[in-house]
């Protein structure tokens, strides 16, 4: 090996390097810029979509949101078999639906012995919009509400101020649609919730706002004996209701940062690889 090529070894590393620093410069603008990986988007339809199957649910982008156990302090709250949710909004010019997909390989609908229960779903707002409340069911200072399904054909729409405080509203405006569908390879449920944009009523969340909105999902496996605290939760997400400031999403800018540097480190392996080759061959 020449001491020429000894001294343009360091250089083109350096060049590499320099190259992801250039990248990784310019991406910097983007990720200021770029939407939170916690936002849920919502699609502008032109129908209505409270049915799970209506054709125009393949047009609204979904969102995959990770669950795990409820911290509670009830028996087996630990115990919980959903894992992830699948969850898709769209907004007409009245109305908000909101579509949960899971898998689910029983069918728990009814409640006719004490050790049958069934399959549930929920969905908690802040009811003041420019807050986050506790993630268990708020707090006396920042209450929730709770859109809740059940197997059985039940809806409650329901008020809470802390675990255990739940008060449902006398005259409910969520209506929800189940069945049975394939998610992915496994068999589960698809459940579509639906509520007037603006419903006037005291303690009652204002979907129709200027601010994003804090949202977070339950769901409870009957088979499994979940009910009450035992339940598989998210963390807090939104619905993204402010005006639209653009931007990529926050997980495609890390991967494309992570994309630039993995092909840097590979091209300075090859490299070193091929000069440490050719050093061999010239002893």
């Amino acid at each position: 090996m020449t001491d020429a090529s000894r001294g343009r070894r360091p250089l083109l590393v350096a060049g590499l390097l320099a190259g992801l620093l250039v990248a990784s410069a310019a991406l910097v603008p983007l990720i200021a810029d770029a939407r939170p990986a916690r936002e849920i988007p919502i699609e502008n339809v032109d129908q209505s979509l409270a049915d799970p199957g209506a054709d125009g649910w393949s047009e609204v982008p979904a969102a995959t949101v990770p669950l795990a156990s409820a911290p509670s302090g009830v028996p087996n709250a630990d115990d919980t078999t959903v894992r992830a949710v699948e969850v898709e909004a769209a907004q007409s010019d009245e109305t908000l639906f909101v579509r949960l997909r899971w898998a689910d390989s029983s069918t728990d609908r009814e409640t006719n012995s004490p050790r049958a229960f069934p399959d549930m779903a929920a969905i908690q707002f802040p009811v003041n919009a420019t807050t986050q409340p506790a993630i268990a069911m708020g707090s006396q200072r920042n209450l929730v509400n709770v859109w809740q399904w059940a197997g059985t054909g039940t809806t409650q729409e329901l008020l809470a101020g802390g675990p255990g405080s739940t008060t449902a509203f006398e005259q409910p405006q969520v209506s929800v649609e189940a069945t049975r569908a394939t998610i992915g390879e496994d068999d589960g449920w698809s459940v579509v919730f639906t509520r007037e944009l603006n419903a006037s009523v005291d303690n009652r969340t204002q979907l129709a706002a200027d601010a994003d909105l804090n949202v977070a999902f339950g769901i409870w496996n009957g088979e499994n004996s979940e009910r009450a605290g035992q339940k598989a939760v998210s963390e807090w997400y939104y619905f993204p209701f402010g005006p639209d400031e653009g931007g990529a999403p926050f997980q495609m800018i890390l991967w494309a940062v992570a994309g630039i540097a993995i092909a840097l480190v590979i091209a300075v392996t090859a490299i070193s690889v091929r000069r440490a080759g050719q050093e061999g061959e010239s002893e």
